[in-house]
This record gives C-alpha cells, sequence and structure tokens, in this order.
C-alpha cells in the first residue's frame, strides 16, 4: 500500500546504488509499492546498475564518478528537497533492507516529524555475524555518547529524515567521507536539539550478497576520527557520556522486563 493518504505529507525514497546491477530493479520496485517517488543514485557503477532500473518509474541520478555513500545520499535528498518532498527514506541497494517495512517508518515520522527515524535491526540479529555484531555496538556506544543520546543502530542505513532536519544539518560528503556521513548526521542533529528514534526493523543477510564496500580499515579510522573530534571539541561531553550509559542501563532493563 502506498504511503500517503490524500492530504498527507509525502515522502520520497533516496537509494544510493554502486555496483548493484543484481539487486536494485527489485528493491527498487518494492519501494514504489511503497511511496510514488523512488530516486536512485548510481554512484558511479560500472556493471549496468542503471540499465538494471530500466522500465522502472525512478528518478535515476547518475554521478559521472564515485562521489562515495555520503555524497550520493546528498545528490538524492537534495534532489528530493526541490521536488518538494516532506522528508526522505533512505535505504540500501544491497537487499539488506525490506522495502516493505517504510510503512512502519513512515508511521513513525508522522508521530514524530521533527526527529530522525532510524531502522534498528533488532529482528533475527542473533544471524549477524559476530564481528559486525560487536562493531555496531561499539559504534552505538560512540556515536551516541558525541551526540549526547543513546543510539540504537546507529549504522542502520535504513532512515526517515524530515525535510526541516536536511535543511538545516550541514555535514561534509565528498568522496572521503563516504560511510562517515551517515554517523555525523546522527551527532550534528543531535546538537541542534534533533533526537533520533528507533523503530524496530528485520534484520537481513540475503544469502549470496556482494561484499560489503564498507572497508574496515579506512572506513572505521575515518569515522573515529570524527567522533574524536566531535567529543574533544565538546570536552569529552561528559553529561552525554551519562545519558548513553543511562540509556544502555534503561535498554537493558527494559529487555529484561520483557523476558519475564
Amino acid at each position: 500500500m502506498r504511503e500517503a493518504e490524500a492530504g498527507e505529507p509525502r515522502y520520497a525514497v533516496v537509494i544510493p546504488a554502486y555496483n548493484e546491477a543484481t539487486t536494485i530493479a527489485d528493491i527498487a520496485a518494492r519501494a514504489l509499492a511503497q511511496v510514488e517517488r523512488v530516486i536512485v543514485v548510481d554512484d558511479g557503477s560500472a556493471d549496468g546498475t542503471s540499465a538494471a532500473l530500466t522500465g522502472l518509474p525512478v528518478t535515476l541520478l547518475r554521478n559521472n564518478r564515485n562521489l562515495g555513500k555520503g555524497g550520493s545520499l546528498w545528490r538524492g535528498m537534495r534532489h528530493a528537497l526541490g521536488l518538494g518532498a516532506a522528508g526522505v527514506v533512505t535505504l540500501d541497494g544491497d537487499g539488506q533492507h525490506a522495502p516493505e517495512e517504510i510503512g512502519r517508518l513512515l508511521a513513525a515520522a508522522r508521530a514524530h516529524p521533527a526527529e530522525i527515524i532510524i531502522g534498528a535491526r533488532r529482528f533475527g540479529r542473533e544471524a549477524a555475524p559476530r564481528a559486525r555484531y560487536i562493531a555496531n555496538r561499539t559504534a552505538d556506544f560512540f556515536i551516541g555518547w558525541a551526540a549526547g543520546q543513546a543510539l540504537d543502530d546507529s549504522q542502520s542505513g535504513f532512515r526517515v529524515y524530515p525535510a526541516s532536519v536536511l535543511q538545516r544539518v550541514e555535514v561534509q560528503h565528498g568522496p572521503a567521507r563516504g560511510f562517515v556521513f551517515e554517523s555525523e548526521v546522527l551527532i550534528t542533529a543531535a546538537r541542534l536539539g534533533i533526537p533520533s528514534r528507533a523503530v524496530p526493523i528485520a534484520a537481513l543477510y540475503p544469502q549470496g550478497a556482494r561484499q560489503s564496500h564498507f572497508c574496515p580499515v579506512l572506513d572505521i579510522a575515518r569515522i573515529s576520527r570524527m567522533i574524536l573530534w566531535k567529543l574533544v571539541s565538546r570536552g569529552l561531553n561528559p553529561a552525554g557520556l551519562y545519558r548513553v550509559l543511562a540509556g544502555r542501563q534503561a535498554g537493558r532493563a527494559s529487555a529484561v522486563d520483557e523476558a519475564v
């Protein structure tokens, strides 16, 4: 079912895609079943990603060279805002996010229109590779510390950004900032008084999925450097650390209560 009834704000989906020829058509078609406007940003692919979308009523933007995930997201977001979108839904083109869950995120976005909504991969987390699970939880802690609020799945690219947030948040998005962008957005927004809210979604790890474009050494170094600078610039943000620790403790208590 499409996302908007008459008079409701309309959102656009933005899908960054780099060498996603095997999955992008399926993801885009399923997203079109949820919203009327889907924008795919082909980030200099060399495998026929753009050609795979032939016949689908999507808006296709092509980068002449690889700009990185952040650059592609930003280009798609600005295009959506130029079309008058009330907000932007972002998801990856590799099949790790189910477009059928867009409606759940949009319901939360309409209930909390001034917040960033994060699709937090809570269901099926046990299927995640152990190293990835630990890395994501570590990122949640440090990004939350810099942001000053507890975060659940800060590395999820399945999000809803209100137009009002995108118009206020300024984050670097060049090729060298590819995977830094999504982490820094959460920190910058929080420091402007814009919170993030998690909506539980399924954790999908498709069989035969392509290897992630995320570079464990280089991208972790870039993200760590950004977080360190954010913390140092706030005197290590002790108040933020307290809020994160308190939030994690509350989350553990809630999990125990639900299990009883």
